[in-house]
């Protein structure tokens, strides 16, 4: 830990910090909803969400990958000059 800044460190801890809060009060809502059951078609519905979501998730990551690997973009900023990689 001594290699790291102080911004890093603020930023570690801040991480850190919404993680945790983030687990308790998945915790407190996961425990509050206990007792009750979802019918089949919000079971549908969850699993149909999630799948399209995955979808359309991968679908927009591999569009991405494709245009900047054939260099399309560069084109959108023409202002931008070209330095050749350093070694």
């Amino acid at each position: 830990m001594e290699g790291m800044s102080k911004g890093r460190m603020v930023v570690l801890v801040a991480l850190t910090a919404i993680l945790i809060i983030t687990g308790v009060w998945t915790i407190s809502v996961l425990n509050g909803i206990s007792g009750t059951d979802m019918s089949i078609h919000g079971w549908i519905a969850l699993g149909l969400g999630t799948f399209f979501s995955l979808v359309i998730g991968c679908g927009l990551m591999i569009l991405m990958f494709i245009s900047s690997r054939r260099g399309y973009d560069e084109a959108a900023d023409p202002f931008r000059k070209r330095h050749p990689p350093s070694p």
